[in-house]
């Protein structure tokens, strides 16, 4: 488990994170998602044992991560601009990382090159930033640790590697124990992927909640009603969170559990009505805006 308490963190004046506090659970996908600037890096690198934080602790499995090394060997942080040794190839980089990991898989890696296409004799210098990208990911899962902490993973990989890269992710997870944190800026790159999702900004934690647990307790309506002042009837009896109109069409986000909200739409008279699946951008817009946010302006333009 991984638990950031009461952490700060600044350089020259410039606060990057501020007295934010976030727990993640071992064995789940967890998204990190904030624009650039929002203090993802930071907080990653904090986490990895980087970085040590200016104020309050980040602990992983109750122990400090900084100055760490026992606690070092279970994680393996991919930076969005991964290093590498000038003049290396994958080969070299493979068993550097054997050198520092006494688990790293290196017939997993020649498994792996071979099914990413990648050459381990070629130099890194000559690799395309996605094949860059792809080479830190199987590093990163060749090298056997607990939690595997990624920032921006997924930038810079065309929609096939990107399906790969889950595909390997979710594959791992049901052989050992693995805790993928995955920090992007593109709600819909984590869609598909997390069981839990926090969002970040200017340093601070907006919300961090598990993804069933918001999608049962969200429902997206579309209706029409047979008769006028319907809407208000649904609103007197309903939680609605957000309404959009179109003509006669109601298109309406509610709080509550599908049932409950099937049964209080049963009492009102329609012509049409059916509840629909909300995309994980509807359901961050309906949690933020609760909160004073406008998360299309922090992510969805960015």
């Amino acid at each position: 488990m991984i638990e950031v308490k009461n952490v700060s963190k600044s350089f020259d004046g410039f606060v990057a994170v501020k007295n934010m506090n976030l727990s993640i659970n071992s064995g789940m996908v967890y998204g990190l998602l904030g624009t650039n600037g929002a203090g993802k890096s930071t907080l990653m690198r904090m986490i990895s044992g980087v970085l040590k934080p200016d104020e309050g602790c980040v602990l992983l499995d109750k122990m400090n991560t900084y100055d760490n090394p026992e606690i070092k060997k279970n994680i393996f942080f991919i930076a969005d601009d991964a290093y590498f040794f000038s003049y290396s190839s994958a080969e070299d980089m493979a068993k550097y990382y054997a050198g520092l990991y006494e688990n790293f898989d290196m017939e997993l890696f020649g498994q792996l090159t071979e099914k990413f296409s990648l050459d381990k004799k070629r130099k890194i210098g000559t690799f395309s930033k996605g094949m860059k990208k792809q080479l830190s990911i199987i590093l990163g899962v060749c090298a056997k640790t607990n939690y595997l902490l990624c920032d921006e993973t997924f930038d810079g990989l065309d929609p096939v590697m990107r399906q790969a890269v889950k595909s390997l992710l979710a594959k791992e997870m049901s052989e050992r124990s693995l805790t993928p944190v995955i920090a992007s800026h593109n709600l819909r790159e984590l869609e598909d992927i997390c069981d839990t999702v926090g969002l970040i900004h200017q340093g601070g934690v907006l919300l961090s909640k598990d993804l069933d647990d918001i999608k049962c307790n969200i429902q997206k309506v579309q209706c029409v009603f047979s008769e006028e002042g319907g809407l208000n009837i649904l609103k007197n009896i309903c939680d609605v969170i957000q309404c959009n109109t179109r003509g006669s069409l109601h298109v309406i986000t509610i709080r509550g559990k599908r049932d409950e909200v099937e049964a209080k739409l049963d009492s009102i008279k329609t012509v049409f009505c059916e509840v629909l699946p909300l995309t994980l951008e509807e359901i961050f817009i309906s949690e933020t805006e609760v909160v004073g946010y406008d998360i299309k302006k922090l992510l969805l333009e960015a």
